[in-house]
């Protein structure tokens, strides 16, 4: 059963979250908190595994609650939803620690799976996001530009060009007929060798490569 802390100020938004993970058999929602402050009280008090988390909050808002959540226990996998994907939002959130980064208006299917790909380890972000995510770090100046990627293999090859296409791991797996695990085992290989710490960092790594033209 993955536990589910739901944060939002607006009760109506939570209401509508609490029914649709009550419907899915594996979701638990442990605690609901209405703002910053009680988001960070909660998730002490019943180690969720997964966070929703709403960013404009009276009193402590989301950003400032994620940071504080993640440095409390670093291992807390929260996941924004916000119906702001601006970049004064985005880029704030991921430096807080936030896991993943989702918008209001995406379909309930998307966010449910969302939330089980945030408690198996796998970074949900909106399609257009992750796009924009990588479309800034290829552009940004950095100091930490990726090594040559070693040797991979063809299947290697081809998980990394579909994860810098923004692909999730079922979306990976569906178009390679493979089993998700099995991606996961690539992508978990692909960044033991490429050096890269998060999924973001490949797939920025798989365009400046041109592992997707």
């Amino acid at each position: 059963m993955i536990r589910v802390l739901l944060v939002d100020d607006q009760h109506l938004v939570r209401m509508g979250l609490r029914m649709l993970c009550d419907a899915a058999p594996d979701l638990e929602i442990v605690a609901e908190a209405e703002d910053g402050r009680a988001a960070v009280r909660l998730a002490a008090e019943h180690v969720p595994d997964v966070i929703l988390m709403d960013l404009r909050m009276p009193g402590v808002d989301g950003i400032t609650a994620t940071r504080r959540i993640m440095a409390e226990r670093p291992s807390s996998r929260v996941v924004v939803l916000t119906t702001f994907d601006d970049d004064d939002h985005l880029y704030p959130a991921l430096s807080a620690g936030a896991f993943g980064f989702l918008v209001k208006d995406s379909p309930p299917r998307e966010l449910l799976r969302s939330i089980r790909m945030a408690a198996e380890g796998d970074a949900p972000y909106s399609r257009a996001v992750l796009a924009r995510l990588v479309d800034r770090a290829v552009h940004a100046r950095t100091d930490h530009a990726p090594a040559d990627i070693p040797g991979l293999s063809p299947r290697e090859q081809q998980v990394l060009r579909l994860v810098g296409e923004g692909l999730t791991n079922p979306e990976i797996a569906e178009r390679l007929h493979l089993g998700v695990t099995t991606v996961k085992t690539h992508v978990a290989g692909l960044m033991r060798k490429t050096g890269c710490p998060n999924r973001i960092r490949l797939a920025v790594l798989a365009t400046r490569t041109g592992a997707t033209d």
